[in-house]
């Protein structure tokens, strides 16, 4: 495991002994020390420092782009560096990776359900970000659809019909489905 030498600024310490603003002096102190480990991992894997020239330099830094990270003392932006040929390998973001997939998993859980709720965990989710999650739904729920019920024995099976009105060919009909 590599070692990384992390540099804490005065104001973020003075912020973090701030009464009253424990979560938010500990966001700084957490955002702080994450963005210097993506530029220490950043340096370890093209093998040079920032504007450093050497035979072993394997990549180029092409600037930065701005991620939100979620966690229980705020949300915190880190600034992952670029690089020209390649991505940034990082095991920063693995860890969270879980949590990711739960709460994908919830809200997948939640339209199914037909909860109309764009906030979760405190964080507000677009029209479009549950649209894109709908989307991933569909090719599951049409093979689900599509699978034959003669391949498995079923104890029962229940069936259930949703009317829909349409309109098709400029006339609304009454549609099952």
């Amino acid at each position: 495991m590599a070692q990384y030498n992390i540099t804490i600024d005065s104001e973020i310490l003075h912020h973090l002994f701030l009464k009253g603003a424990k979560d938010e002096g500990m966001a700084k102190l957490l955002e702080s020390i994450l963005n210097q480990i993506l530029q220490a991992q950043a340096t370890e894997q093209i093998k040079a420092e920032p504007y450093e020239r050497t035979e072993e330099r394997q990549a180029y830094r092409n600037g930065y782009y701005p991620r939100n990270l979620v966690t229980r003392v705020g949300t915190l932006t880190l600034r992952i560096p670029m690089l020209r040929n390649g991505k940034l390998t990082t095991d920063i973001f693995r860890r969270y990776h879980r949590s990711k997939q739960a709460l994908l998993l919830a809200l997948m859980e939640m339209v199914v359900n037909g909860v109309s709720t764009y906030e979760l965990c405190g964080t507000e989710f677009s029209k479009s970000t549950i649209s894109e999650l709908c989307k991933n739904l569909d090719p599951i729920v049409t093979a689900w659809n599509s699978s034959p019920l003669r391949e498995k024995k079923f104890p029962f099976v229940i069936v259930d019909a949703m009317v829909i009105r349409v309109r098709e060919d400029g006339r609304v009909r009454s549609g099952t489905y």
